[in-house]
């Protein structure tokens, strides 16, 4: 293997380009990304750089000389827009192929936008720096800001919003914010902080439409009652970026569906927000069947996801048996100073057992379980007790054995 492309310039392909330098392949490393930018991180576009505390000098993943140490050819403003898997080529925007011998997918997810309202000045979703800096050139003082969506983006953008002291609304469709993953009970924990911190809240809503004559004047609902505003954040999910893989002979849909060494086709991997695939550790709930598979979009596993595929790309470049990835999935979100931090997968039909401190001190740790296993943690103010249970969710623990350790550390 002389040529790996990676398509997609962002924090799972250059951790996957890291990666393979770190393995020792020096041959050519081409990283395609259709931003302008070098790799740059994506948390603090919601966070710091909506605050005005970061600008956008913090954003870069490494320095200049870092980069630059890694050899790799950065073709950057550049979109892939096909795959031919026969040729080995990377079709660019420009008409460009580019050959590879291995090929890391990393082109990630942009996010859902509503099918009304376009055009109107002030509306935004946010996924890149340059959707940060339009947002935050908005936030000034005296702005309603609407925010569509409670889960974790736009939470944070409400959080962000408030801490800057604009008026915010949040608007969903669901009963709290951020109820999938964190289930009924913590999201009405959720509710109350932000309650707490003067968000105004819209819950059980739908947009039915946005009103303005250029630019946006109110979110209309369903139920024919307006909330004004002058800034729209609309933060109800994202797409992966799988259309310039269309007719390649992948097998795409909501994401790339790869096997449980991420691999999509013979020396073709994927990683990060765009790959799908099964998580052996989780084979008690058929995570290690096809049929059954999880797509994270979060840093830790874009970081853990692409240094993987790149080590099974060399791997079977070299006759060598693959490794499964097989993580702990692990999550955090910054809301209006707590630090929300979960591992492991969960959702509102799993049972829920808080197991140290307490809600109302905002510090506390709570488990979930299915069919009699541990399957995730979520902890506030507490990281020493997420990391306790996390490794009792790698270790694929019972419930009652959880329940157990849970009383032990208490007494």
């Amino acid at each position: 293997m002389e040529r790996v492309v990676i398509v997609g310039a962002s924090l799972a392909g250059l951790n996957a380009a890291e990666a393979l330098r770190d393995e020792g392949f020096n041959g050519t490393i081409a990283l395609i990304g259709d931003e302008p930018e070098l790799p740059y991180d994506r948390p603090p576009l919601s966070k710091q750089l909506l605050t005005g505390e970061w600008d956008i000098d913090r954003l870069p993943l490494r320095s200049s000389d870092e980069f630059s140490a890694l050899g790799i050819d950065f073709l950057l403003g550049q979109r892939a827009t096909g795959l031919d898997i026969a040729a080995s080529t990377v079709r660019l925007e420009d008409g460009e192929d580019v050959g590879f011998d291995g090929l890391i997918i990393a082109s990630g997810a942009r996010p859902i936008s509503l099918p009304f309202g376009p055009g109107l000045d002030g509306v935004h979703t946010l996924r890149s720096q340059a959707d940060a800096l339009r947002i935050r050139s908005e936030l000034a003082d005296g702005r309603r800001v609407a925010v569509i969506g409670a889960g974790f983006i736009g939470a944070e953008v409400a959080s962000s919003a408030r801490s800057r002291g604009l008026a915010v609304t949040m608007i969903e469709a669901l009963s709290a914010p951020m109820v999938g993953p964190l289930g009924e009970e913590l999201a009405e924990w959720a509710k109350g902080l932000h309650a707490e911190k003067g968000v105004q809240m819209r819950f059980g809503a739908r947009v039915s439409t946005l009103v303005g004559d250029g630019r946006v004047e109110a979110v209309e609902l369903e139920d024919g009652s307006r909330i004004e505003a002058d800034t729209v954040v609309v933060g109800i999910g994202v797409r992966p970026n799988v259309e310039w893989l269309e007719g390649s002979g992948l097998t795409i849909g909501d994401g790339v569906l790869c096997d449980q060494f991420c691999r999509a086709a013979p020396m073709i991997y994927a990683a990060g927000d765009v790959a799908r695939w099964p998580n052996v550790l989780y084979t008690h709930f058929g995570y290690d069947q096809p049929q059954r598979t999880m797509r994270i979009e979060h840093w830790t596993n874009a970081v853990e996801q692409g240094m993987a595929a790149a080590r099974n790309l060399l791997l079977e470049s070299g006759g060598e048996p693959l490794e499964a990835f097989a993580p702990v999935p692990y999550f955090w979100s910054d809301q209006h100073g707590l630090s929300i931090m979960a591992s492991g997968i969960t959702s509102p039909r799993d049972e829920f057992r808080l197991v140290h401190g307490s809600l109302e001190a905002n510090r506390f740790a709570a488990i979930y379980g299915l069919r009699g296993y541990l399957t995730g943690v979520v902890a506030v103010g507490w990281p020493r007790m997420l990391r306790r249970y996390q490794a009792l969710i790698r270790q694929q623990v019972s419930w009652d054995e959880a329940l157990e350790t849970a009383r032990e550390m208490e007494s």
